[in-house]
């Protein structure tokens, strides 16, 4: 973007002025004064565009993840003499602004001296991160003038890069869950392992696979790469279920939908801190297993479904450990998530209030139906009603 500044318009204004003037009057040096002040603005802003600089721009997020609420630092590095770097490639004086999206605040703007060839300049500053998502940082926008300050001129460098912002969360105490070790995937059915066959201790094998692993004889017997089941293979599994419908949260100030993301990926630490396989369910259903769960929570925001998918309470997914972070459940919903303790080992629920009544009601009702649940106020930690739980 090229742009004439307030003294080069003014220059412009007053050389056409002083033309035109000439002109009606017969005025010859007018013309030629007006025509010098023409001139200026004019020539100064071929020299800018003729020194047209191409630095090397290398953006550093760290590892680009933080936690909402805390401090973000970022790096900027800035070398002369790219390929276009002007005479030599020696660099003229710039103002650098890394441009931000509003959740992460303003664009931050630095003013580098002019740079000689292959010198470089680093430039560090901090964002502060209030909400969860993924935010575009960047590109870098250099703005440059000439030394009459007629022209200025701005170019657009370097990539976007991407900061994940997950959502805050809490040490949670560890109380005592009730849930036994099960298996995952082809693995869930134990009583295998006692069984006389050589081959019950055996699977495919799988991409990354220890190569060490391979059993050989049931490899040849079979004709396909059969790798040995370890213990390992067992753990405790539990499943969370969100409720993220837009309906069944209070919005606005104090509102309790963030309350309760922040509460699952809470849950998510805490429950994978001890060894538990967590797959997370919302209202579109259960979600792919990944590692990353709190990335997924990241970018969670309210579903306008009206009712809960349940189905994968029939699939493979059932049973091991049930954590429920609910809000308002009404009707059908009510009676289907009530029941879904019984397809569990164990069922927790942690309802948050809306203000209405029906929290503590919802919470009375799921007591009855053997879960082991408690009434969380948005604006409070979660901590006292997870210790509750483990009573």
């Amino acid at each position: 973007m090229d742009a004439l500044t307030l003294r080069g318009r003014c220059f412009l204004g007053a050389g056409l002025a002083a033309v035109l003037c000439g002109i009606q009057l017969g005025q010859d040096d007018f013309v030629r004064i007006g025509l010098l002040v023409l001139v200026v603005p004019l020539a100064a802003w071929v020299v800018v565009r003729l020194r047209d600089p191409r630095p090397r721009v290398v953006r550093d997020l760290g590892d680009r993840r933080v936690e909402a609420g805390a401090t973000a630092p970022v790096d900027l590095e800035l070398e002369a003499g790219g390929p276009r770097g002007g005479s030599r490639g020696r660099l003229p004086a710039l103002l650098v602004q890394d441009q931000l999206p509003a959740a992460l605040g303003v664009a931050r703007r630095f003013w580098v001296p002019p740079l000689s060839a292959g010198e470089q300049v680093r430039m560090t500053y901090v964002v502060r991160t209030s909400r969860r998502g993924r935010y575009p940082v960047g590109p870098v926008q250099l703005r440059r003038g000439d030394p009459l300050g007629m022209v200025e001129v701005a170019t657009t460098l370097g990539s976007t890069d991407s900061l994940l912002v997950t959502p805050r969360t809490e040490p949670l105490p560890v109380v005592p869950l009730s849930g036994r070790l099960t298996g995952a995937g082809d693995q869930r059915a134990r009583e295998v392992l006692g069984g006389g066959s050589p081959d019950v201790t055996t699977r495919e094998y799988r991409v990354g696979d220890d190569l060490r692993r391979i059993h050989w004889p049931t490899s040849a017997r079979t004709d396909t790469l059969m790798v040995r089941r370890e213990e390992q293979d067992w753990q405790l599994r539990c499943t969370l279920l969100l409720d993220d419908r837009r309906f069944s949260h209070r919005s606005g100030r104090g509102g309790t939908f963030e309350a309760a993301v922040s509460a699952t990926a809470s849950l998510v630490r805490h429950l994978g801190a001890r060894g538990y396989a967590v797959h997370l369910a919302t209202a579109a259903g259960l979600h792919p297993r990944t590692e990353d769960l709190l990335e997924q929570l990241a970018l969670v925001s309210p579903s306008p479904e009206h009712h809960l998918d349940l189905g994968w309470v029939r699939t493979a997914h059932h049973g091991g450990l049930l954590v429920a972070v609910l809000g308002r459940l009404e009707g059908d919903d009510r009676d289907r998530v009530t029941r879904l303790g019984a397809a569990a080992d164990a069922a927790y629920a942690v309802v948050h209030d809306l203000g209405d009544g029906d929290s503590e009601a919802l919470t009375t009702h799921l007591r009855r139906a053997g879960w082991q649940a408690g009434t969380r106020i948005p604006s409070e930690p979660l901590a006292p009603v997870w210790q509750g739980l483990g009573r």
